[in-house]
């Protein structure tokens, strides 16, 4: 069925952008739709292609079931639709995952209420066991967000901390695509990264040595030091680091808020090919 499926090109959130939203709020409160697709209901005419059959006979769906490929952007869509009278004011939305935040506690009840509105004018339905409300710090799309800024997951840095030697090509891909979900908290990430990456590149033998094993680490140091990364405020001036190399560039991206100078998100990336720059 997914292969017979036109797609849906409706983009989903970049998730730096959500969390750049929440530059000024305090309190936070997490929403989690319970079984979310299930909360959505097939198009009559589409009813039939999601039919299955069993040895109890066969079935078909009545409401999008997981796994179809155009269920990510059709419930983010929906989403969209109904929240959008909120964006840029007190919700971020990534899914099935709602952000209510705000500035003070007051402030975040009416914004809980509106919400709540919301929801049970279109019928849907939160899962209360997974949602969390009115806290400081909340744990949001693999980050920890707080009114200091934007912190790794703890949880996650343990996993790093244990990650062991990758054996082949899959599993250094496995320990890259994590690293990389986090690549913004580490300053030069694509330069300390550029041994390991240049394993993955076509015709390449993968043989690990003492320069990938020494490049892994730093890696999993940076990541298991990262910094707090504070949201940017527009109303105050921005400072631009940035550096280049023959095999990468990279910037960082700081703001003085009243505490010297501060780190936002960074960014770094390798030059691929045959694309090398001169010495900078």
């Amino acid at each position: 069925l997914n292969k017979q499926t036109i797609k849906n090109k409706y983009p989903i959130p970049q998730i730096h952008d959500l969390l750049d939203q929440l530059r000024g709020a305090t309190v936070f409160s997490k929403l989690d739709l319970r079984s979310g697709y299930w909360q959505i209901r097939m198009a009559d005419d589409s009813v039939h292609k999601t039919a299955f059959r069993t040895r109890y006979g066969s079935y078909e769906y009545l409401v999008m079931p997981f796994g179809l490929t155009n269920a990510p952007a059709t419930f983010q869509v929906e989403m969209n639709h109904i929240l959008r009278p909120l964006f840029d004011e007190c919700v971020v939305v990534y899914l099935d995952d709602i952000l209510i935040y705000s500035r003070d506690m007051q402030q975040h009840v009416e914004h809980l209420r509106r919400v709540f509105e919301i929801l049970r004018r279109e019928r849907f339905y939160v899962k209360l066991s997974k949602s969390d409300f009115a806290l400081e710090k909340v744990q949001f799309l693999i980050h920890i967000v707080s009114a200091q800024g934007v912190h790794v997951d703890p949880k996650k840095i343990e996993t790093v901390r244990a990650w062991k030697k990758p054996e082949n090509v899959k599993e250094l891909q496995q320990f890259l695509g994590f690293a990389n979900y986090y690549n913004r908290f580490v300053p030069q990430y694509a330069k300390i990264a550029t041994p390991v990456t240049n394993l993955l590149k076509k015709n390449t033998p993968y043989k690990w040595e003492p320069k990938h094993q020494e490049a892994m680490q730093k890696l999993k140091q940076a990541l298991t030091s990262a910094p707090v990364l504070i949201l940017p405020d527009p109303e105050r001036d921005y400072v631009i680091e940035a550096d280049a190399s023959d095999q990468a560039v990279g910037a960082v991206l700081m703001q003085d808020q009243g505490m010297d100078y501060n780190q936002s998100p960074t960014s770094a990336r390798n030059y691929t090919g045959r694309t090398k720059l001169p010495d900078t």
